[in-house]
C-alpha cells in the first residue's frame, strides 16, 4: 500500500501488509512460477499457511479490514499467491461461520494451516450471476442426509480441492429461500470435475455430482437458509474482491511510473509529456478513490454498521472497474514491452478482468446497489 494513505491502520496492520508484500516478492512468486497454470499449486497454499499470511483470514478476531489489507499487499506482488488464500478463505470461512462443531473441527484447522484445499461451489452453467435459481438438487431431509445430483462450473479451484462448499436446492419453485449449504469431501462417491482453460492462470473447473450421499451434519446452517449463509461469506469477502483489485491497479501504476522516468524520447523522460503524466495523474488518483473505498466499506463491516451490503457492492464495482481500467493504462504507456508474455504487466492484463465477473459481475453489483438505495 502507499505511504500516503493510512486510512487510520494500526501499526500491526501496516506490519502485516510489509510482511506479505516481502513473502509474496521473495517466496510465493517463486513457488508461483514452478507451478502448472489453471491447476491448483499446493505447495503455494502450504506456503502461505506454513508463514502464517492464512491465519488472519480465519482469526475471528481480525476483520474485513485486516483481509483487504493482506489481499491487496499479495496481489502487489503476486496475483498467484493472493487467489490461493482467497479460496482458502472462502470455502473455509465459510465452514468456520456455519459449520457444525464437528464438521468445522475437520475442516477449518487444516484449511487455515495450508494442507486442505477449499473451494466455494456455488454457480452453476445457466445461473452464474442468478443464485436464487440454483437448480443442483438436494434431495432427502435433516434426519436421513441429503443425496446432491447436477452440475456447478466456474468454481474456483475445482477439481482440485479436497472439499468444497456446496449450494443445492432442498424446496422446489421456493426461489433463494429453497437453497441450502453444504460440506461435501472431494473423495465423496459420485463426484467429478474437469478443469477449465482461461485467459489467466487461475484454477478453475467444472463438478459432476451423480448422486452424492451427503451425512445430515454436513448441512451448513440451517436448511433452506443457505443462501443467507452465502451472502453472510460474501458480504465480507467483496470489498476484499476490491483490495485484490487494488492491489493490481496499484503495481500497474508502479510499473508504468518507473517506466516514464526510464524511458526517454525526443530527449527527454516520457512522463514530461502530458500525453503521458496526465494519464500517470488519474490512474494515481482513482486507485487512492478505490482504496479508501474498500477499507471504508471492510471498516462498515467490521463496525456491524447498517448498510454494508451496498458499500461492499459499491467497493467491488469500483475498485474491480478501476483496476481494469489503470492496467489497460499502464500497457498503454509502456506499449509493446508491456505484453510480453511473462512480464508484469501481461499477467496484470490477463488476472485484472475476472474479478468483474466472479462473486457478481459489475452489472450484479449496480443491480444491488440500486435495490439497497429504495431499501426502508
Amino acid at each position: 500500500m502507499t505511504e500516503q494513505t493510512m486510512f487510520a491502520l494500526t501499526r500491526a496492520q501496516r506490519g502485516l501488509a510489509e510482511m506479505a508484500r516481502r513473502l509474496a516478492a521473495l517466496t510465493f512468486q517463486v513457488i508461483a512460477d514452478a507451478g502448472v497454470p489453471g491447476r491448483v499449486n499446493r505447495p503455494l497454499v502450504a506456503a502461505l499457511g506454513s508463514t502464517g499470511l492464512l491465519g488472519p483470514v480465519f482469526d475471528e478476531t481480525s476483520g474485513a479490514l485486516e483481509l483487504c489489507v493482506l489481499r491487496e499487499a499479495l496481489a502487489q506482488e503476486c496475483t498467484d499467491a493472493e487467489t490461493a488464500l482467497a479460496m482458502q478463505g472462502l470455502g473455509g470461512v465459510t465452514i468456520q461461520q456455519a459449520g457444525r462443531p464437528e464438521v468445522a473441527d475437520r475442516w477449518v484447522p487444516a484449511i487455515a494451516n495450508g494442507e486442505a484445499v477449499a473451494a466455494f461451489a456455488l454457480s452453476e452453467p445457466e445461473h452464474g450471476t442468478d443464485a436464487g435459481a440454483i437448480e443442483l438438487a438436494a434431495t432427502g431431509d435433516p434426519e436421513a442426509g441429503y443425496r446432491l445430483s447436477g452440475v456447478k462450473t466456474w468454481i474456483s479451484n475445482a477439481p482440485d480441492a479436497d472439499v468444497y462448499v456446496v449450494f443445492a436446492r432442498t424446496t422446489p419453485d421456493a426461489g433463494a429461500k429453497g437453497v441450502s449449504a453444504f460440506v461435501v469431501p472431494a473423495d465423496s462417491p459420485g463426484l467429478s470435475g474437469e478443469p477449465i482453460e482461461l485467459l489467466s492462470g487461475h484454477p478453475i473447473g467444472r463438478l459432476t455430482f451423480d448422486g452424492v450421499q451427503v451425512p445430515s451434519s454436513n448441512l451448513l446452517g440451517e436448511p433452506d437458509h443457505g443462501f443467507r449463509v452465502a451472502m453472510r461469506t460474501l458480504d465480507r469477502f467483496r470489498p476484499s474482491v476490491g483490495a485484490f483489485a487494488v492491489g493490481m491497479a496499484q503495481a500497474a501504476l508502479d510499473h508504468a511510473r518507473e517506466h516514464a522516468e526510464r524511458r526517454h524520447a525526443f530527449g527527454r523522460p516520457i512522463r514530461e509529456f502530458q500525453a503521458v503524466s496526465h494519464p500517470l495523474a488519474e490512474m494515481a488518483t482513482r486507485t487512492e478513490a478505490a482504496r479508501l473505498l474498500v477499507y471504508a466499506a471492510a471498516a462498515a463491516y467490521d463496525a456491524g454498521s447498517p448498510g454494508v451490503t451496498k458499500t461492499s457492492a459499491m467497493a467491488k464495482l469500483f475498485a474491480t472497474e478501476t483496476a481494469q481500467w489503470v492496467v489497460d493504462s499502464a500497457v498503454q504507456i509502456e506499449g509493446a514491452a508491456g505484453l510480453v508474455a511473462g512480464s508484469p504487466l501481461e499477467r496484470l492484463y490477463r488476472e485484472v478482468r475476472a474479478p468483474r465477473i466472479y462473486e457478481g459481475t459489475s452489472e450484479i453489483q449496480r443491480e444491488i446497489i440500486a435495490r439497497e438505495l429504495y431499501r426502508t
